[in-house]
């Protein structure tokens, strides 16, 4: 039996030429998408701060196998999934790059020791 784990993928990159319709889409959109707000989520949670700077972050609650390449694939569906969100509306990005966290690899702090240790 194959064990899945739980994959955290960071896309980030800058919007690219954007359009002052573009922007102003953005920019009412901005509460939607408070880039003080974390949260993996599997069709991924966009972060940004247009008035600021050009950048965003999209994060990812993704699956995969135990094999690297599982590991591998998760990213890839990660950036195919932002880029698609990207491209239905029409906002061009660059400098895109791609950072993924395996889950299961995180040690567990005081509380998730402690919370791992009640449930035996």
């Amino acid at each position: 039996m194959t064990m899945s784990r739980t994959i955290r993928v960071t896309v980030r990159g800058a919007f690219d030429n954007l359009s002052a319709p573009q922007q102003a889409e953005l920019v009412a959109e901005q509460g939607e998408h408070d880039f003080l707000r974390t949260e993996y989520t599997p069709e991924g949670y966009l972060t940004y701060d247009l008035p600021a700077r050009p950048f965003f972050t999209f994060r990812f609650a993704e699956t995969a196998d135990e094999s690297e390449a599982g590991l591998a694939a998760a990213v890839v569906r990660a950036e195919e999934k932002a880029a698609a969100w990207m491209s239905v509306r029409g906002y061009a990005t660059k400098n895109v790059t791609s950072q993924a966290v395996d889950m299961s690899a995180v040690p567990l702090g005081k509380r998730g020791r402690r919370e791992a240790s009640t449930k035996r």
